[in-house]
């Protein structure tokens, strides 16, 4: 088992809290939109909420390798009442993911983790096409 820097360690439990927090709010905003707008958008929330379940157990997993232990926290949800507003956020959320997700390759990197800073490029790619979703979808609403 390889050594983590503590600062890895942490980054790797905020991006866990991150994962379970839009796979929640995501799912959630499948479940309780309607209307005619929504029908469409619906079944891509769900389909990216379930992305993010896969991407949080991926980091848990590789978190746990590396000798910490994920959270079961996640960070704090917003559902929202109107499409547009749930748009929104869920591409803000994204654009912290995209973020967050540079900071972890760049300590990876600087780590000499190449497995974790190659987990992350995937899941990087993953979250850019949330990010390009969200965008079109308000470009519609």
């Amino acid at each position: 088992m390889r050594k983590a820097s503590t600062e890895l360690l942490e980054l790797l439990n905020k991006s866990i809290a991150r994962e379970l927090q839009v796979s929640i709010q995501y799912i959630w905003q499948h479940v309780l939109w309607s209307g005619v707008k929504g029908f469409a958008v619906k079944e891509k929330l769900k389909e990216v909420a379930i992305e993010e379940m896969k991407h949080a157990e991926m980091i848990a997993e590789r978190l746990n390798y590396l000798g910490g232990i994920p959270t079961t926290k996640p960070d704090p949800i917003f559902v929202g009442k109107e499409l547009k507003e749930m748009i929104e956020q869920d591409k803000k959320d994204e654009e912290t993911a995209i973020s967050l997700y540079n900071k972890v390759i760049e300590v990876a990197r600087k780590d000499g983790d190449e497995v974790t800073k190659e987990l992350f490029r995937k899941i990087l790619a993953d979250e850019e096409d949330h990010h390009d979703v969200f965008s079109t979808l308000l470009e519609e609403i």
